[in-house]
């Protein structure tokens, strides 16, 4: 995955259609939705450091077994000058460390990240705690809907995980901009059942997908 791939994800056209997605959500409710999506929630450098060592190991064992030359003190040396290219290439293409990552580091990591996000983005400050975060996290292709606490207060949490089971499930499939308005739209519709819009309530948070 390329640095800045959350600005090139979705294109202008989808980007339009999230916002308005998100614009006639509200239209029905007192409740704020705001989506985000990032690179990555974390660096996973363990899984960066276990996958180099691993690799320079096999490819040094590879690079013994052809030569003939199997030895402690050749071997070891071999290792050592082969992890650095091993490093460099893991730092280049990042999905390499996928399979070193822990599944549960991994959904603590994007759950943490979303919840840093909430308070960066001052998501905590509308007027009645009736703020939605729907976080993506394009790495891990996970996703965290994150509600305030006005709003944890009347919906059920597993509400949130199944929508952003399925929007994680719409962007492995390639249709994730499809699948946010989907989530957004059923977002709205959720939140308007416990939160509806009164006459004074105004737009407190952007309708723009934050990258």
């Amino acid at each position: 995955m390329n640095r800045n791939e959350s600005r090139r994800y979705f294109s202008e056209d989808e980007l339009v259609q999230i916002r308005r997605s998100v614009e006639s959500a509200e239209s029905g409710t007192s409740g704020e939705i705001s989506t985000m999506v990032v690179d990555q929630s974390d660096f996973y450098l363990e899984a960066e450091l276990l996958g180099s060592v691993l690799s320079a190991s096999l490819v040094a064992f590879a690079v013994a077994l052809v030569s003939h030359h199997i030895a402690i003190w050749s071997y070891v040396p071999m290792v050592f000058l082969l992890y650095f290219p091993c490093r460099f290439i893991f730092k280049r293409f990042p999905h390499l460390k996928l399979p070193f990552v822990n599944k549960r580091r991994m959904v603590h990591a994007v759950r943490d990240r979303a919840v840093r996000a909430f308070y960066e983005k001052g998501l905590y400050k509308t007027r009645d705690e009736t703020g939605v975060l729907i976080f993506i996290s394009l790495f891990e292709r996970k996703v965290w809907i994150l509600g305030d606490r006005g709003i944890n207060a009347r919906i059920a949490p597993h509400r949130w995980h199944e929508m952003a089971g399925r929007l994680a499930r719409g962007i492995k499939e390639g249709r994730g901009a499809e699948a946010l308005c989907s989530v957004v739209a059923e977002c709205g519709a959720e939140l308007s059942a416990h939160f509806p819009r009164r006459s004074y309530d105004t737009n407190e948070l952007s309708d723009e997908v934050i990258r």
